[in-house]
């Protein structure tokens, strides 16, 4: 397993970032979190893990209904 010791976020599929972005902004906002495009450290580490956690139950979530509808 790789480890990103640089602490920078980076997309494994650099051309989806900004959509990922998009994505991001989108959950947030679903769930109540105050995220602003920028500077986001006035959030807690809550907050900000929430999101992030809610980003990846919804991609799970999606890609568990393509391979129960063959679309894999």
């Amino acid at each position: 397993m790789a480890n990103n010791s640089t602490g920078s976020n980076r997309a494994e599929v650099p051309e989806a970032r900004e959509a990922l972005d998009r994505f991001k902004m989108e959950v947030a906002s679903e769930i109540g979190v105050p995220l602003k495009q920028g500077y986001n450290g006035d959030l807690t580490s809550a907050q900000n893990g929430s999101v992030g956690g809610e980003m990846v139950r919804q991609m799970i979530r999606r890609q568990e209904e393509q391979m129960k509808n063959g679309t894999v």
